[in-house]
């Protein structure tokens, strides 16, 4: 039966959540005044928005795909410092930006970083999780890497209320996104030529031409479905501000959001370790659908706050479980391949759900473009669990 405590989990997992977790204070304190900094732009608006958030991801899906294969072929290590690096400099680059289109670039460069490193990763976690106990791994590191997420926007309300410049805290945030890379460069390191691999992932270096199995495409289809309607988070951050949240308080909005998927990652990515994780997901892509049609409908303060928590119930239940999904339908030799299309097939429905929610908002409203989010991404999780229920014994977790 699958541990949820901490004990037992190897040092790659551990240090790999640090890398995440001091990459996304830096991320996180950016992130959440991002859309405010951009409205400060000429000629920024909620469609620009929506354009840079869904190109830069659609960039970063196609990396993911190459990363992915070139990581089965190793060496992985490289691959993965890199990709905390870029985005680094990406931040200090948006510090810098005086239109829009510097920080388009900026945001083309910090997701082609995550393209990079996203496979490869989360191919080095499966491989060194122990047998029933993937949706764990993945589960410690989705929480390390929310708890980052969390100590993000507290930096930067606290800049803010220092009275420093959005501007200053952005030149902050990369500074503090240094760190990332710097761990990983020094304690890294890729197992030496000619010892023996660990009995747990004995297997031969993939094929050329070896295949995915059916099983995972029909799993990918589902989550770009589900990917077209989750769109940036930065959406939810202007209906933050709509409903009257001040520029100090936003960071604080997402300091709680991120906290709570802190708190939910762990036991999330184990309780799939437990029963199918098919269904695991399926049941955090409905919570999902539900906190976007709740955004919708919200116009108190009060409600937006209560349903970032809610909505941290999506991460904590579907990331985890997401990635150990992909690790149970993909042979250890072609996991970095499976991760990269998994993380692929996601990034490249971000460009048309980003401009989609963009237009949507900036011409009917954010009810109406929140709501297209909510139906997108509710059909997903319906057919998901129709899958489950016809394939539980196939696709069931450890």
């Amino acid at each position: 039966m699958a541990r949820l405590g901490l004990r037992g989990i190897p040092p790659i997992v551990w240090l790999l959540g640090l890398a995440s977790l001091f990459n996304d204070v830096s991320s996180e304190a950016l992130f959440p005044l991002l859309p405010l900094f951009l409205a400060t732009l000429p000629g920024g608006s909620p469609a620009v928005l929506g354009l840079v958030e869904g190109a830069a991801d659609a960039l970063g899906s196609a990396m993911k795909v190459l990363a992915g294969r070139l990581s089965d072929r190793g060496p992985r290590r490289l691959l993965v410092v890199g990709g905390y690096a870029l985005p680094a400099a990406a931040r200090a680059a948006i510090a810098a930006a005086a239109l829009p289109w510097h920080v388009l670039a900026a945001r083309l460069v910090d997701r082609a970083g995550k393209g990079i490193r996203a496979g490869p990763r989360d191919a080095l976690l499966a491989d060194a999780a122990r047998p029933g106990e993937v949706g764990r791994a993945f589960g410690l590191q989705r929480s390390m890497d929310h708890l980052g997420a969390a100590l993000g926007p507290l930096v930067a309300s606290g800049l803010l209320v220092a009275g420093a410049s959005i501007r200053a805290t952005f030149w902050v945030a990369a500074g503090l996104g240094l760190a990332a890379p710097l761990l990983l460069a020094f304690r890294l390191r890729d197992p030496a030529p000619g010892l023996p691999p660990p009995p747990t992932h004995a297997d031969e270096p993939p094929s050329p031409t070896a295949t995915l199995p059916p099983g995972l495409w029909r799993f990918l289809a589902l989550a770009a479905l589900f990917a077209l309607g989750n769109s940036t988070d930065a959406f939810l951050l202007l209906k933050g501000r709509e409903v009257g949240f001040s520029d100090a308080a936003i960071p604080l909005l997402w300091f709680g959001h991120h906290l709570v998927k802190t708190l939910v990652g762990l036991p999330g990515g184990a309780l799939s370790d437990r029963v199918p994780r098919i269904a695991v997901v399926a049941a955090g892509w409905g919570a999902y659908a539900l906190a976007y049609l709740g955004f919708a409908l919200a116009g108190e303060r009060w409600q937006v706050a209560a349903l970032f928590g809610f909505y941290a119930l999506y991460h904590g239940l579907a990331e985890g479980a997401e990635r150990a999904l992909v690790a149970d339908l993909a042979a250890p030799g072609l996991r970095g391949r499976a991760f990269g299309w998994y993380h692929g097939a996601i990034g490249a429905a971000a460009l048309p759900a980003g401009l989609a929610t963009g237009w949507i908002w900036q011409a009917h409203g954010s009810a109406a473009a929140l709501g297209t989010c909510a139906a997108l991404s509710g059909a997903a999780a319906l057919l998901l669990a129709i899958s489950a229920a016809g394939s539980r014994a196939r696709v069931a977790g450890p």
